[in-house]
């Protein structure tokens, strides 16, 4: 059942996925036959998922649901505003149902109630004739398919499928049975079936009725519901079309897909970088071997670079594999804007582009928390309440726009409100007023370090603690998230007009490009995407600086700092210092280093057991000559 459930979270969220990018383009075009027929589609199926398991109340809101759409595709009903906002709401109420499948393992004992609020509301926007009780999966609908497949395939036009249950005493009340089907328009096909096992000749009871009547109809479905009014609680009827249209979409999609653990997959990823160490360290016997017999020395070489295609080749593909599409990680995001907004009082249009790009999986999965962590702000600090864009001369409804591109071997996912900006004044009186400065250094910072205060730990502008923040937990915990994930984040802000912010994360998780580095006499490997650039300068060009030291660098003043001295090491002199430029809080600062290395990939395992504790340490990799190399975190020695 755990496998079950596994397998239903991951379907139910696509299915929600879909559903909610048909409702958002049906929002601006109800018209549109296309997206209404994909919503039908992803909501009849959803509805047969829930059914599987104990979320009654889901099935009831996703039928109604189901049964809007499918007037909407018959013509018989044409979709306004208000009834796409109540079908937004049926999936975003069965999004929190489906979280709570997941944390739970059942639905809350609101949920009843949820489902009658969602039923009243759709009931509201569309006038719906009595409704005929429906099996949620009905269970005989397959068989009656393979039984008449000739008559579907024939037919000219979308059928009915039917299953009349006569009352047992039916006969005693004056009904016919056959005779309430021969007025069925439209026939294509007709069984009669026994209802139960076929009793003995000697207890058959000649005035009981104990057949059950399946069949199909190339009448219209109100027809078929019509023709059946008068035992419309005996009477089942499914659409063929969304039948056939649902088993078609999930045989579809088992041909192209093939569903593996996550942790297959990680793990052939890491016995790929296990591989790339191996091939380094066939590049050091290489070395070792020229030195003894040229001649050996040049097989393996040749064997080195055979290896290399081929491990360059693997590596390839492995990341392929573990690219997904950013969409289920941001499905979300449109749920909450709307929760969010509405208990802030604000009207706001959240609009997504480029989620279809695709990243290393485990940047997909741990990228949903820092953007709703920015998405509160925005909502919370950077979008005004209505009546005060009127005053500005703004639309009333603010604009939040969330867009995913791609820079090279970068993913960049930047979020834009069109609110009233960064107020950097403000922001430094109240980073002065919780302690996080002193006065003059507040004053002494320019216009994008004091922005970049609002990532300080503990800083809020907030005055009250509310539902939706305030307390000094969100901004901090987004930078710390993308430090992890190997990105940085960037801000940029007009007062009055919006704010971005940018997060700026790598396309592969699975291997870290270094820079070997010395310093107090031991090696160390630094991620390239935290430098800057790497230069050599006079020693007589550094200068005593207060309590510091700064050089000037392409004519501009930035403090240095001594690696050796950071890691507690001895700091060597010599008439050139190399540099090492890195960047604290989007400023320039120069690293002194004995001596630069190699570049290599590796394979940075995290930091654990007596280095769990360690600053400054990101993880170690294995080099070629079999070495442990320590991998540095420079953002947090330099900070």
């Amino acid at each position: 059942m755990d496998e079950l459930l596994s397998q239903f979270l991951i379907e139910a969220r696509e299915l929600i996925a879909q559903a909610g990018d048909d409702f958002e383009w049906l929002a601006r075009d109800p018209a549109d036959s296309a997206r209404i027929d994909s919503a039908f589609r992803a909501i009849h199926t959803l509805k047969g998922s829930v059914a599987i398991f104990d979320m009654v109340p889901a099935g009831r809101a996703l039928h109604a649901a189901e049964d809007v759409l499918d007037r909407a595709r018959a013509g018989r009903h044409r979709l306004g505003r208000t009834n796409v906002d109540a079908l937004v709401a049926v999936l975003d109420q069965t999004d929190r149902w489906v979280d709570a499948m997941e944390r739970d393992g059942a639905l809350s004992p609101r949920a009843g109630a949820e489902a009658d609020a969602l039923l009243a509301r759709l009931q509201s926007n569309v006038a719906r004739p009595p409704k005929l009780p429906a099996a949620e999966t009905p269970p005989w609908l397959p068989a009656l398919l393979a039984r008449e497949a000739a008559a579907i395939e024939a037919a000219a036009s979308d059928l009915v499928a039917f299953r009349y249950n006569p009352d047992s005493e039916c006969f005693f009340r004056g009904e016919d049975p056959l005779a309430t089907v021969a007025a069925l328009p439209g026939i294509a096909a007709l069984a009669i079936l026994p209802n139960a096992a076929w009793p003995a000749i000697d207890a058959f009871e000649p005035f009981q009725c104990m057949v059950t009547i399946e069949g199909l109809s190339a009448a219209a479905f109100d027809d078929v519901r019509t023709a059946f009014r008068f035992v419309a609680d005996q009477v089942m009827l499914f659409p063929v079309a969304a039948a056939r249209a649902a088993e078609a979409e999930i045989q579809t999609a088992a041909a192209k897909s093939l569903r593996i653990d996550t942790a297959r997959i990680d793990a052939l990823a890491d016995g790929v970088g296990e591989l790339i160490v191996a091939n380094n360290a066939l590049a050091h016997v290489a070395a070792e071997a020229d030195r003894v017999d040229p001649q050996i020395g040049a097989q393996v070489r040749a064997a080195h670079a055979a290896l290399e295609r081929a491990v360059s080749g693997m590596r390839r593909s492995v990341m392929t594999v573990r690219l997904v599409s950013l969409g289920p990680s941001l499905r979300r995001l449109p749920r909450m804007v709307r929760e969010i907004a509405a208990t802030l009082g604000k009207p706001v249009r959240f609009e997504i582009s480029g989620e279809g790009i695709e990243v290393d999986k485990g940047i997909a999965d741990e990228l949903f928390e820092p953007l709703l962590h920015l998405v509160r702000n925005a909502l919370d600090h950077g979008i005004e309440p209505g009546v005060v864009r009127r005053k500005a001369g703004k639309p009333e409804t603010g604009l939040l726009r969330l867009a995913v591109t791609r820079e090279g071997d970068q993913v960049v996912v930047a979020l834009t409100d069109d609110g009233a900006g960064i107020d950097t004044a403000r922001v430094r009186a109240i980073a002065v007023e919780r302690g996080l400065l002193d006065r003059d250094a507040a004053a002494a910072l320019d216009e994008m370090q004091a922005m970049r205060l609002i990532f300080a730990p503990g800083f809020s502008t907030a005055a009250t603690v509310s539902a939706v923040s305030g307390r000094g937990v969100g901004m901090d915990a987004v930078k710390a998230a993308i430090d992890r994930l190997g990105g940085r984040v960037e801000i940029g802000s007009v007062l009055g007009r919006g704010t971005t912010i940018r997060l700026r994360l790598p396309l592969n998780a699975i291997l870290t490009r270094l820079l070997i580095v010395r310093a107090g006499g031991e090696r160390y490997g630094i991620p390239l995407d935290r430098i800057v650039e790497t230069t050599s300068i006079p020693t007589e060009h550094i200068h005593d600086v207060g309590g510091g030291r700064s050089c000037v660098l392409r004519d501009r003043a930035i403090p240095v700092l001594s690696l050796a001295a950071l890691l507690g090491a001895e700091d060597r002199r010599s008439p050139f210092t190399k540099l090492i430029v890195t960047e604290n809080a989007a400023e320039p600062v120069g690293v002194i280093v004995d001596g630069f290395g190699q570049r290599i990939d590796g394979l940075v395992r995290p930091k654990t057991g007596l280095m769990a504790g360690v600053r400054g340490l990101a993880g170690t990799t294995t080099l070629g000559d079999g070495g442990v190399l320590l991998v540095l975190d420079l953002a947090e020695l330099v900070a």
